[in-house]
């Protein structure tokens, strides 16, 4: 195993270590993206393709991995940089446009995974999942629900996010109340996950959803586990079920 990762070892086998460098990995958006991207190529991900038309605003730096002096630039750009920075080595590409119905398939054609963070303010993310079933390409939907992280994987042999719903006005906020049920008359109830979305439901102002840095390292960790179990061919969780990990119900 190579000098930087070989702090990896016992966790991952050498052949596992080369079998991710050159795994293909796109990411759909360089919002929680961007700390995706950052703990996948630390763990040995070196083929990563970043896609999002978006710029840095200084809203995101409480949740986002960018800086102060990044704000104005182009996210995909800038990340680029960034993990260039941690490995030149890399192979690291950065297409600056916001993906769309004429973009979305060239995109996800020639990838091994995709990971769907774009915002469900269009149908758009539900374009984005049905060319990646069109290619065999498993999607990780990641989410930030604040004091904890939320992921998603959709196969494309499996039931899709468009089960639940076509409709993207207040996907995501509709697609948490339904986890929520799902504790309640299942498992145990997550109080913490009902009192966000109640409050958030009660703004009077049309804004958009809290997110905490806490949520989104932890979805970084649970997705760059995820893709490391699917590039050697174990088995995940896919949706309906989910991945959910937070602290605040084991505090004590």
């Amino acid at each position: 195993m190579e000098e930087r990762y070989n702090r990896n070892r016992i966790y991952v086998r050498p052949d596992e270590q080369k079998m991710i460098k050159n795994y293909r990995i796109l990411l759909g958006g360089a919002g929680i993206g961007s700390i995706i991207a950052e703990c996948a190529l630390r763990f040995g991900f070196e083929n990563i393709t970043i896609v999002d038309g978006d710029v840095v605003e200084q809203s995101n730096l409480n949740r986002q991995n960018y800086l102060m002096s990044d704000i104005g630039k182009l996210k995909a750009e800038t990340l680029k940089e960034r993990l260039l920075a941690i490995n030149p080595e890399a192979n690291i590409m950065a297409i600056n446009v916001f993906i769309d119905k004429n973009n979305a398939e060239e995109l996800v054609k020639d990838m091994d995974i995709a990971v769907n963070a774009l915002d469900f303010k269009s149908e758009i993310p539900f374009v984005f999942d049905e060319w990646c079933r069109k290619y065999n390409v498993p999607v990780i939907h990641p989410y930030n629900i604040g004091w904890g992280g939320l992921v998603f994987v959709v196969k494309p042999d499996g039931i899709q996010l468009t089960n639940f719903s076509r409709d993207p006005k207040n996907f995501e906020l509709r697609l948490v109340e339904h986890i929520t049920n799902y504790f309640k008359f299942w498992v145990q109830p997550k109080p913490w996950i009902e009192k966000l979305v109640m409050q958030f439901k009660n703004e009077k102002s049309v804004l958009s959803p809290p997110q905490l840095s806490v949520a989104s390292w932890i979805a970084g960790g649970l997705v760059t586990n995820i893709m490391f179990w699917i590039a050697t061919g174990q088995e995940v969780k896919r949706y309906p079920k989910f991945y959910l990990s937070s602290i605040i119900d084991d505090r004590n």
